[in-house]
């Protein structure tokens, strides 16, 4: 799944947040209060659980010019009161409602700042500009979610001030009703959003084809599928099982759906004999594919017995994997120790009946 990592939107704003328009006053120390106004919309998906602020230029947030009486200009540099990470912190707070049932989610200030230029016309014309992350608090890393770049452009007669803390509350409100409408439309099908996962297994359907043949109790091995030459060895024949999983997810109704299905199977030709080809054997072989599927179900009880993170679902199924295949050796090794590669007959029958057992309470066989 693709995810837009940055969308950009810039407002114009022309007279409605000058000074004389608005009539709120703000603080004559060089700091901007920002002014409680509800925002407009109720996070169904979210709440924000921190701000945090990776700002290049940490300086104030407005950067607005000043024209002297003979007409040169300046600079007031002007900031938020307790500094940005805190006044809006606190301005979320205040004006955003807030459900910490929800998605904790941390805002980051990439860029936050207005800044001026006088106009050739002697007009003054100015920009907010704004960058902000959104990502998810998991519990032991952060999840980026989406950027928002945009902003807030207007034009001012020098001898009109502007409202910077309007621009600046109105920059916030904007940017938090943009991650409101993403999220709303993406929490039902993106896999960073899912809140659960749930496992799912499904029978390999894949019949014996060519050299390959998959595993089935409907479809024990014959002699006829030993085509490797014989080894110089002391063995009288041999299979090689192998096991992997196939896998497909799919995000639905906030949930990810993980379909596997368990392969275990021998190539026809990695298995050989030179030996009397009898039925004993061949059930001595017989009982390595065996051992194998009984592997895999056991991996396979072993993730529907596990609570899968949303944000790492792939993590736990591979080191499952890793430790089936680990628990595949050893028992392959103790079976042919134990009976001494089925020269043991006692030791066979049990192992026969051991296993047999096992592959019932699986339901692999009757």
């Amino acid at each position: 799944m693709s995810i837009n990592p940055s969308i950009g939107l810039m407002f114009s704003i022309v007279s409605i947040l000058l000074c004389g328009a608005s009539g709120i006053k703000q603080k004559t120390d060089g700091t901007i209060v920002l002014r409680d106004e509800k925002i407009n919309f109720t996070p169904r998906e979210f709440y924000i659980a921190d701000v945090a602020d990776e700002r290049k230029d940490r300086g104030p947030v407005a950067d607005l010019i000043i024209t002297k009486p003979d007409h040169s200009i300046a600079f007031k540099k002007l900031d938020l009161k307790d500094g940005p990470v805190k006044s809006i912190r606190q301005f979320i707070i205040r004006n955003l409602h807030r459900d910490t049932s929800l998605r904790p989610v941390v805002v980051t200030l990439k860029e936050f700042k207005i800044t001026e230029t006088k106009q050739p016309n002697g007009q003054i014309s100015g920009r907010l500009g704004i960058v902000f992350s959104f990502s998810l608090q998991a519990s032991y890393r952060s999840i980026h979610l989406v950027d928002y770049t945009g902003g807030i452009r207007y034009v001012r007669q020098e001898n009109i001030p502007v409202d910077a803390e309007a621009i600046l509350r109105q920059g916030i409100e904007g940017t938090l009703d943009f991650f409101n409408t993403w999220i709303n439309s993406n929490s039902e099908t993106n896999t960073l959003l899912a809140k659960a996962v749930k496992l799912r297994f499904t029978d390999n359907n894949e019949t014996p084809e060519g050299d390959t043949i998959y595993y089935s109790a409907k479809r024990p091995l014959t002699w006829a599928d030993f085509k490797d030459r014989p080894r110089d060895n002391h063995f009288e024949a041999e299979i090689i099982p192998v096991m992997g999983y196939t896998e497909q997810n799919r995000v639905a109704n906030g949930i990810i759906y993980v379909d596997m299905a368990i392969k275990v199977s021998v190539a026809k030709s990695d298995c050989w004999v030179k030996g009397e080809k009898d039925d004993y054997v061949l059930n001595h072989e017989q009982r390595h594919f065996d051992i194998e599927k009984i592997v895999g179900e056991r991996y396979k009880k072993k993730l529907l017995s596990m609570k899968l993170p949303t944000d790492n679902f792939y993590g736990p199924i591979n080191v499952e994997y890793l430790e089936a295949l680990r628990n595949a050796t050893s028992m392959q090794k103790q079976y042919d120790a134990e009976t001494r590669h089925g020269e043991d007959r006692l030791a066979q029958a049990q192992w026969n009946e051991e296993i047999d057992k096992e592959l019932r309470e699986f339901g692999v066989k009757k």
